[in-house]
């Protein structure tokens, strides 16, 4: 088996190949190349992406690459699956929240009040994601004046798909995309991959150890992601913040939710799923993820207690190694 770490979209990124063949170990070489070419299109952090020329193209049309066409179609079908929670257009309320630099500069520094004006932006834009206009012939969008995009937890769940597609010829291929984790298929073996579901109760000991596990899980085929408040989270003034924003309110949620684990048919789904239970809470999530026959679910409450779907399975954690770890999304 050939692996490969690195690091891309402000996560830790791994993939593996289950295969001894000197082209898959090529194919692997490629990933981080993928990546890179995928986070200068859709970061938010950097000035000359795709992504922050169109957030100041200023209500004017403009023709996107096609990577950007995909994701940002992605995003648009994820609101609405969601019915209006997992949305594109919470730019305004991250910044607002103080996430506007990458979170490892957030934790070195304070971020400053927001004033009423930056409010008011967060919570009208972050309603704004049907006003986008899609011109399907030239490809090119408009969106609104003073809507902006964060592509950040979408992106990561459609790279993760992608590169998990772009590899299955070489032999059964996993990617975990800093907690968005793909799956072609079994191992080589036949086995499903075994993925560590991290606990978020307990912190690591150190940057360098991994943390505490509540279990494996053995996935043959699909998605696994991860949404939580438990890591990518920071202190403004006496209130704590995190970058799960509610549309509802333009700010950071405010549910029983500590974090949640969602088995889907791809990472994206999962990603969306994941964003969709932590917002609507413990018990209207469980049975939201109940109703989907696809989807499974761990939930992580803050009081402790742990609840999962009647379709979740999941051994205890032991000495078995694991192919990923459930870790938090990244905007």
């Amino acid at each position: 088996m050939f692996q490969i770490s690195f690091r891309a979209m402000g996560c830790q990124m791994k993939a593996m190949v289950d295969s001894e063949s000197v082209h898959a170990a090529a194919a692997l070489r490629e990933v981080p190349r993928w990546f890179a070419a995928w986070e200068r299109c859709l970061s938010r952090f950097r000035e000359d992406s795709e992504l922050s020329l169109l957030n100041h193209s200023d209500g004017r049309w403009m023709r996107v690459s096609p990577t950007m066409w995909e994701v940002l179609r992605a995003a648009l079908l994820a609101a609405q699956l969601s019915e209006g929670l997992v949305v594109p257009t919470v730019l305004p309320a991250l910044e607002a929240a103080g996430y506007d630099r990458p979170f490892e500069e957030l934790l070195r520094g304070t971020p400053e009040a927001a004033d009423e004006d930056e409010v008011e932006t967060r919570e009208v834009g972050s309603w704004s994601w049907a006003a986008i206009q899609l011109d399907l012939k030239r490809r090119m969008v408009k969106l609104p004046e003073g809507v902006r995009l964060d592509l950040g937890g979408i992106a990561k769940g459609w790279a993760a798909d992608q590169a998990v597609r772009r590899l299955k010829p070489y032999g059964p291929a996993l990617v975990d995309a800093g907690g968005d984790i793909a799956v072609s298929g079994p191992m080589a073996n036949g086995e499903p991959w075994p993925i560590g579901v991290a606990d978020p109760r307990s912190a690591p000991r150190s940057v360098l150890e991994d943390p505490p596990l509540l279990g494996i899980l053995r996935v043959a085929r699909g998605g696994v992601a991860t949404s939580g408040r438990d890591v990518r989270r920071w202190r403004r003034g006496a209130e704590e913040q995190h970058h799960l924003i509610d549309p509802r309110t333009g700010r950071p949620a405010r549910t029983d939710v500590l974090a949640v684990t969602v088995v889907a048919p791809t990472a994206y789904e999962a990603e969306i799923a994941a964003k969709v239970v932590f917002l609507r809470g413990s018990r209207e999530g469980l049975a939201w993820l109940e109703e989907r026959p696809g989807f499974a679910g761990l939930i992580v409450r803050h009081d402790g207690e742990i609840l999962w779907s009647s379709r979740w399975s999941m051994e205890p954690a032991g000495a078995v190694p694991t192919s990923g770890q459930g870790g938090p999304d990244g905007a």
